[in-house]
């Protein structure tokens, strides 16, 4: 877990840095600033001080409290980053104390959480990542903290871990980190206590109610790769399909494509073959692979499959097409390794 420590901390920092993008800055916070880039530690300190003073007379509300944090929090950050960190610990709770808006308190909380793991204070660690993801859940701390907890838990006290978060499943349900806690709960079921229809009911909730989730997709792409393992393939299959139909909506809005979705679709292929038992339905999803993602490194796959598909299905001169193509197209594929030279044989296709 401590291995995540560095790259956290230097989150925190990026984040402090962003609230000092504000406009026209306060001369103590311009010279805390200038001091701390010369290397001058003691003397960006006291300016730093000193804006958290001259920040609370400024007028202007939205300039009052984006001065006021970066003051403060840029003061506690010094302080960390010179592995001051009880005097770190102590800045960081008053700037939670001090601050008016949700997310620098939020950032203040979760920084004092990796102080006191790197001080290795671990119990009061644990209560700040707790109190980061409890008393934050609307802000993007607490699916950090909950990282946190997760790796550490996992190993130290899974049953207990899994009660926890599976209570505050229930009390945020309606939070922006109520995604995050489902995730956790289905790894939990799956790694630690081995229950996979546990974990795809997590998935499937996740599903269900957070469509507009960053683990929408790999929800349903684990969840068809647990309902396969549990025997359910038509299952799978419409798992499968459900986010294959995410691409419909991303060419049409304009934004990203899952990384799932040629691995769906080349999945979704020979589970309707091998599983559903529809081999023209398979066939159709084989070639739907490099005509929709023509960039994928899945397209040699979904042609020998095709081929085998095809060779299943008696048409032995279009499976020979479709092996003849690999060898042309894809003269480096895998599958030109063993299985493509022995299913021509097989088929007797001409050389």
């Amino acid at each position: 877990m401590r291995a995540l420590l560095l790259s956290a901390l230097v989150l925190v920092a990026m984040a402090v840095g962003s609230a000092c993008s504000a406009p026209a800055q306060i001369r103590d916070l311009s010279a805390a600033e200038e001091h701390e880039r010369s290397g001058q530690v003691e003397e960006a300190l006291r300016s730093y001080r000193a804006a958290q003073k001259s920040c609370t007379k400024l007028s202007n509300s939205r300039r009052r409290k984006s001065s006021c944090a970066s003051a403060h929090l840029q003061y506690a950050q010094l302080l960390a980053s010179e592995k001051r960190l009880e005097e770190a610990i102590a800045a960081y709770q008053d700037a939670e104390a001090i601050l008016t808006t949700r997310p620098d308190q939020a950032q203040a909380c979760y920084a004092a959480a990796l102080a006191y793991w790197e001080l290795g204070q671990d119990k009061q660690a644990y209560q700040y990542l707790w109190r980061t993801l409890t008393f934050y859940p609307e802000q993007q701390f607490a699916a950090d903290a909950l990282k946190y907890l997760l790796r550490d838990g996992r190993e130290r006290a899974p049953e207990d871990l899994r009660a926890q978060l599976s209570a505050l499943s229930n009390s945020l349900a309606g939070s922006k980190v109520a995604d995050n806690l489902l995730v956790a709960l289905a790894e939990l079921e799956e790694n630690e206590f081995h229950a996979p229809r546990k974990a795809l009911a997590y998935y499937d909730e996740l599903v269900a109610q957070h469509r507009s989730s960053g683990f929408y997709d790999d929800a349903l792409w684990h969840g068809a790769r647990l309902s396969h393992e549990l025997g359910d393939d038509k299952g799978a299959v419409s798992r499968l399909r459900t986010l294959l139909s995410t691409r419909e909506v991303a060419i049409g809005a304009g934004s990203y494509f899952s990384v799932w979705l040629d691995d769906a679709q080349l999945r979704l292929g020979v589970l309707l073959r091998d599983g559903v038992g529809d081999k023209e339905a398979a066939i159709r999803a084989f070639a739907k692979l490099p005509s929709d993602y023509p960039a994928s490194i899945l397209r040699d796959d979904a042609l020998y499959e095709r081929a085998v598909t095809k060779s299943q299905l008696g048409r032995t001169e279009d499976a020979c097409k479709d092996l003849a193509k690999l060898q042309h197209k894809y003269a480096d594929s895998k599958y030109e390794l063993e299985k493509a030279p022995k299913l021509r044989l097989q088929l007797h296709c001409a050389l």
